[in-house]
């Protein structure tokens, strides 16, 4: 008999799965704050916007509160040189920060083909021949090194013509480390570095090692994670969580695909299908496998009552995948930094207000660092409202709002924030 769940029982499973059901900790996170977390999702992406805050420093802020964004950086990337026994960085959930007992599990994305890393070497090769040997023997000679600490090797003739976006050195060092020829950390202000993945990961390089996972075997523990990390989803759901290709494709046509992946964890007794009011496609429930729970494994669990509070960063991953936070938060929404301006609706880094199971709010923010405030550009209520829910007055809105953006104030160490008067918000938070 399929499970029948609820559309609010589906999403305060969700939000537990996610560590967003229940109130921040009061105590100041820790370096095994971050590790739970990390293991727990699997995945922690990367952005360059800084408009607010580095995308990776917002999700843990958002479940654990205030915390050191350095003490983060020190846990993802290690040492002076780069170098974490915790974690490494490679294409995730696009760029991302992953536990390194996962590495052996991207292995065959390094190594698998893509008419991306084909081009690319074809270009190389035409354009500047033995560019790529030249950066990898450097890298793995001097490393860590930066791109502009390389570019001696190609510099700069004339306009820079199809590379003219990042250069000839970059290319090379992004080909060398989407293929796991070489590995990437962070160095100051966020600037990539490269290194040999013998002395970033204690691995040889993806092109000589046998240290990875077989491609189908990887991409089921992966779609693994992703049932535990989101306690339950629709199989399209779980496969946008480590970007996996729901069906085989003209791209990878030996691919198992999502229902292969689903019917596998139904069978190790990992998962169920279940259908959730108001869902089309069947879902998918973590449940306890008993003696045969594989280690990382978490069965889902409904708290009953959802009480966390929470700003969402847009690269959180409650917001990656709009068909789902549409279909059970009812919210439409995207990233508005790449609309042109007079085009915008919510603002250019506009984001959500968790409230209990549900969103209720947008906010458009930006951190003024020289005048020392958290800059509100807009403020909204939530147009949309989640299956099942009541609307939450206006008055609540406006009270949870104060006490993220004073929260948030007091993390990034500015001095205050003022309200812009656009949004229908904005009028009861200016008037605090």
């Amino acid at each position: 008999m399929t499970l029948q769940l609820g559309a609010a029982q589906a999403r305060r499973i969700f939000l537990d799965a996610q560590s967003l059901a229940r109130s921040r900790p009061a105590r100041r996170a820790r370096a095994a704050d971050f590790d739970t977390y990390l293991r727990r999702q699997g995945v922690l992406q990367l952005d360059t916007v800084n408009v607010l805050a580095r995308a990776h420093y917002l999700p843990l802020y958002s479940r654990l509160g205030p915390y050191t964004p350095a003490d983060l950086d020190s846990f993802l990337w290690g040492d002076e040189r780069g170098h974490s026994e915790h974690a490494f960085e490679h294409w995730g959930h696009e760029a991302s920060v992953m536990p390194r007992e996962l590495l052996p599990m991207l292995h065959h994305r390094m190594v698998g083909a893509s008419n991306w890393k084909a081009r690319t070497v074809a270009q190389l090769e035409a354009e500047r021949p033995g560019l790529l040997a030249a950066v990898r023997a450097a890298v793995e000679r001097d490393g860590p090194l930066t791109a502009g600490q390389l570019e001696h090797l190609a510099p700069a003739v004339g306009p820079r013509g199809s590379w003219w976006d990042h250069g000839h050195v970059k290319a090379a060092l992004e080909h060398l480390f989407i293929t796991g020829r070489v590995a990437a950390s962070r160095g100051r202000h966020f600037s990539r570095t490269y290194d040999s993945a013998a002395r970033a990961w204690g691995v040889e390089a993806a092109d000589a090692g046998v240290w990875g996972v077989p491609a189908g075997q990887a991409r089921q523990a992966l779609f693994d994670r992703a049932l535990s990390a989101t306690g339950v989803g629709t199989v399209r759901d779980l496969c946008d969580h480590f970007r996996l290709p729901y069906a085989p494709g003209s791209r990878a046509p030996d691919v198992a695909g999502g229902q292969a992946w689903a019917a596998s964890a139904v069978e190790r007794g990992l998962a169920e299908w279940a259908q959730v009011e108001g869902w089309e496609d069947p879902a998918l429930i973590a449940v306890d496998a008993g003696h045969s729970t594989p280690p990382g494994h978490r069965a889902a669990r409904d708290p009953g009552r959802a009480t966390g509070r929470a700003l969402l960063s847009p690269f959180d991953p409650v917001c990656w995948y709009r068909p789902r936070l549409l279909r059970m938060f009812g919210v439409d929404y995207r990233i508005e930094i790449y609309t042109p301006a007079h085009k915008r609706v919510f603002g250019y880094y506009s984001l959500p207000l968790l409230l209990g199971d549900r969103i209720v709010a947008r906010l458009d923010l930006k951190a003024d660092r020289k005048a020392r405030m958290l800059l509100v550009q807009a403020a909204w209520r939530e147009p949309g409202r989640a299956p099942g829910a009541r609307r939450v007055v206006p008055e609540t809105v406006a009270r949870a709002a104060m006490a993220e953006l004073d929260s948030m104030t007091a993390w990034l160490g500015l001095d205050g924030w003022s309200v812009a008067p656009r949004g229908d918000l904005a009028p009861a938070l200016a008037h605090r």
